[in-house]
Parts: structure tokens; C-alpha cells; sequence
């Protein structure tokens, strides 16, 4: 009995425990339901301004900067070509890769000996063409004398016929007298015939001498021309590059053995898109002389240096596009033909114009500006160039008016901001910037100090700096404005 006593009161107990657990479950599911039930008091909603970096539209004359990328050439370019076959018997000493000579140098010397050789024989050809030309001039000489006797005897003989005509015809001649002195008249006329037929050869003898000399003459200046071929001169002062010669080599006639540059007379090749082009001409369609600068970087270093467009290509070139011009340099100290420069063209200056970072612009060309209650307001303006990271635009109505300098998603027609500059929207003035603190209500001031206070994540020194900030107559708005996002207000 004792034992089913104890048993019946185990069990009582456990029904009792069991049911007082259950009863406090309840009550407690009871009370979160309450809770969960009670609707919050829905804090009023705030507009939120956004703080924003702005500048100043002013409008001004600008003269856009056109950027290309080109390469230094030499304007005096010669190669340097053997005038002569031979061995290389002599050499300059500034004949190497990188070496500078002057105007008229000698570059190297060939062998002359084959051309000396030349050169004697032709004299020796000449001397002979000059004597066999005398020797035909003493025979025109001697021709034109005998010549002269044979017409005497022709007149002689002219002068005997007529006597013995006229004895004849008194009847103190002969008839057979008379026929001799017709035969040796006749007999002279020959004669004469004959010593012109020999006074043209001695002329004509004359003529091919003359002829021969000349020939000789011309042989002999190209066997000179041929002995000065032997030594290689510098036309014009320069450097010279690609040098593939040495001393004792044999060479041929017109190879070649280097190139030639004049490093002074520089100047710079780039290419513009036919757009860029267009804006180089002038009324007339003709190319302007524009200004350019050329930077060559070197090791961290700018060469730079100024020029002047001179020409442009005659054609456009296969598979290349725009135009390819050519600018003369001035000053070339530093730089090489073949350098990879950067060539900046200033261009015809543009009147009433803006430039603004290139981050105010949208794809639609609009630009944000701050309205009256420092509401934003869109504005169209048309965009004339782009530069680097600005771009230059003109627009109606905007002249000192203060254009978001960078857009966001955020930001749109209508949206409430804070100009971080407003120094950029007025016209000027030294006064210190206070739009950056704000001054809090007492409601305000309390939420913002108990929203701190009850922030366990932060610590303490922080806790402490921004609560002396709140204490405050003005606060940082930045600061007011990061606590209430993260409040969600």
C-alpha cells in the first residue's frame, strides 16, 4: 500500500508541474501576441537633400585642343649609294652608325686605280684627235693653195686660146694651134675640178677631226667624272644611320651602303578622322597653319617642343582612313625620326562657350542646374568637343548658374540638394561655407543623442566625439544626415 501511495503522489506532482508549464507557456505566447498585435507609431516621413558639387557656367572663348599620336620623319632624308664599283680603300672615321659629318666630307675613297688608267688613256685619245686635227687643218691649208695655182693655170690657158683664136683668125695661126691650146685649156678646167674635189676632202677631214676631238673631250671628262666617282662626299651636314660598310669590301656601283639625315630639319606625320579634319580648314577649304606642341616621353621625362602644320597627303592611303598631315617642327632638340610622339592641335578658338567636367553631361546631352529651393532643373546643351575628362558645351540661359559636376542615379529633375560649393553658383564671395551645418531642432536633437546612446556596436571614444558634436548650437550635416539613414528616417 505504501508503495501504490507514493506512486499515485509522483504522479499528482507530475500532473501539477505539467500543468503550471502549460498555463505559463500560454501566457507568455499571450503576451507576444499582444506585442505583435501593437501597431507602431509610423514616424512622418522626411524629403531627403542630397549634397552635390557644382560649378559655375561661364561662358568664354576656348580654343579646343585636338590630340593625335604621330611620328617624327626628317625632311632632308638622302641615300648614301656607291658611285663606283671597287674595293673600299679608304674610309672616314665618322663613316659608322651614328656618326655626324659635315657638308662636303669625305665618306670613303674606292680604289682609283682602274679609273686613273681610264683617265690617261682618254687623255691619250684626245692628244691624238688634237694632232690629226691639225694635220687636217695644214692639208685644208695645202689644198686651198693648189686649188688656187690650178685656177692660175686655168687662166693661162684661157688667155693662150684666146691669142691663138685671134692669130688664127688673121691668118698668122693655125688651126692645129688653135685646137692645142682648147685641149690644154680644157686640160686646166680638169685640173681645177679635181683640186676642188680635194680641197672639200681636206675640209671634210677637218670636220671629223673636230669631231673626233669633241668625242675625246666628252671621254675624257667621264673618265675625270668616273676618278671623282672614286671619293663619296657629304651633300649636306647630318647623321648617318643604316651604315653597311667597312674598309676593304668591294662594292658595286649604285649600292647601298647608308643613309643620310639631316637632324635638324624635323617634322611630325599624325593622322585626324575626317571630322577633326574639317575643323583645320578655313573658308576657302584650305588647310590653316595651326599651331601643335609634340611631347615625347622619355624615362618619366616630356620632350616637348612647338610647330606648325605645313601640308597634308595627296591621298588617303589603302585601308587607312581620315587624313594623315604634316607639321614642321622648330626647336628638335632631343628628338629622332622614327619617335612615337603625342601631337596636340590647338584648333580655331570657340566663342561662347562652357567647359565642364565630363561627368555633368548625360547621354541625352542635359545637365543638371540648381533652381530655385535648391531644386534640381535639367537643361539641354549642345556638345561642341570633348577633352580628356571635360568636355566643352554651349547652351541658352545658363550663364552663372550653378551645373551638377557629377551625376548620379540619385539625382533627377526635381530632387532637393545642397550645393557643397555655393561659392560656384553665386558670383563670388569670400564668405566662409556654413551650408555644411545645420542647426537642430530640440526633438531632433533628442532622437539623434538616444539613438547613439542605445548603439552597442559603437565605441565608446566615437560615442563620446559624436554626442559632443550634437551638443552643439550647429552640427555637421553630413554627419546628422549618415545617423538618420542609418536610423531609417
Amino acid at each position: 500500500m505504501r508503495f501504490l501511495r507514493r506512486t499515485l503522489v509522483g504522479l499528482f506532482l507530475m500532473s501539477v508541474t505539467l500543468g503550471l508549464l502549460a498555463y505559463a507557456g500560454q501566457t507568455v505566447y499571450g503576451a507576444l501576441e499582444s506585442v505583435w498585435s501593437r501597431e507602431e507609431p509610423s514616424r512622418p516621413a522626411r524629403e531627403r537633400v542630397f549634397a552635390v558639387n557644382v560649378v559655375t557656367y561661364a561662358p568664354e572663348t576656348v580654343a579646343p585642343v585636338m590630340t593625335s599620336f604621330g611620328e617624327v620623319r626628317s625632311r632632308r632624308t638622302l641615300e648614301v649609294r656607291a658611285t663606283a664599283s671597287g674595293t673600299v680603300e679608304e674610309l672616314a672615321e665618322a663613316f659608322e652608325e651614328g656618326g655626324t659629318v659635315e657638308a662636303g666630307d669625305l665618306l670613303l675613297r674606292i680604289d682609283p686605280t682602274n679609273a686613273e688608267a681610264a683617265l690617261e688613256v682618254a687623255r691619250t685619245d684626245l692628244n691624238e684627235a688634237e694632232a690629226e686635227l691639225r694635220d687636217a687643218r695644214r692639208a685644208l691649208e695645202i689644198a686651198r693653195d693648189d686649188l688656187a695655182s690650178a685656177e692660175e693655170q686655168a687662166q693661162l690657158r684661157t688667155q693662150a686660146l684666146a691669142r691663138a683664136r685671134s692669130l688664127s683668125e688673121r691668118g698668122l695661126g693655125t688651126e692645129s694651134s688653135v685646137e692645142a691650146a682648147a685641149l690644154a685649156e680644157a686640160a686646166a678646167k680638169q685640173a681645177v675640178l679635181s683640186r676642188r674635189q680635194s680641197l672639200a676632202d681636206a675640209e671634210a677631214r677637218v670636220d671629223q677631226a673636230q669631231n673626233a676631238v669633241a668625242r675625246q673631250k666628252i671621254a675624257l671628262a667621264e673618265a675625270e667624272r668616273a676618278l671623282e666617282d672614286t671619293e663619296l662626299h657629304a651633300e649636306f651636314s647630318g647623321t648617318l644611320s643604316d651604315v653597311t660598310v667597312v674598309e676593304g669590301r668591294l662594292v658595286q656601283n649604285n649600292e647601298q651602303i647608308a643613309n643620310l639625315v639631316d637632324p635638324d630639319l624635323l617634322e611630325v606625320a599624325f593622322r585626324v578622322s575626317t571630322t577633326e579634319y574639317a575643323r583645320l580648314l578655313d573658308e576657302d577649304g584650305d588647310l590653316i597653319e595651326a599651331p601643335v606642341a609634340v611631347s615625347l616621353d622619355v624615362l618619366g621625362t616630356n620632350l616637348v617642343t612647338e610647330g606648325t602644320i605645313s601640308r597634308e597627303s595627296a591621298a588617303v592611303g589603302s585601308g587607312q582612313t581620315g587624313r594623315q598631315i604634316f607639321a614642321r617642327l622648330g626647336q628638335t632638340r632631343g628628338f629622332r625620326p622614327g619617335d612615337f610622339v603625342t601631337v596636340r592641335i590647338e584648333e580655331p578658338p570657340l566663342d561662347n562657350v562652357a567647359v565642364l567636367p565630363s561627368t555633368a553631361l548625360d547621354a541625352a546631352n542635359t545637365v543638371l542646374v540648381v533652381g530655385e529651393d535648391d531644386r534640381l532643373e535639367v537643361a539641354q546643351v549642345t556638345l561642341l568637343r570633348r577633352q580628356g575628362d571635360d568636355v566643352i558645351v554651349r547652351g541658352a540661359g545658363l550663364q552663372g548658374r550653378a551645373v551638377v559636376s557629377e551625376r548620379s542615379p540619385l539625382l533627377g529633375e526635381g530632387i532637393k540638394v545642397r550645393p557643397s560649393n555655393p561659392s560656384a553658383a553665386t558670383d563670388a564671395t569670400d564668405e566662409p561655407d556654413v551650408s555644411a551645418m545645420v542647426e537642430l531642432s530640440s526633438e531632433r536633437r533628442a532622437r539623434l543623442v538616444a539613438f547613439i546612446e542605445s548603439n552597442q556596436s559603437m565605441p565608446e571614444d566615437a560615442k563620446e566625439r559624436v554626442l559632443a558634436q550634437l551638443a552643439e548650437p550647429m552640427v555637421p550635416a553630413t554627419m546628422v544626415e549618415r545617423i538618420e539613414s542609418r536610423m531609417g528616417g
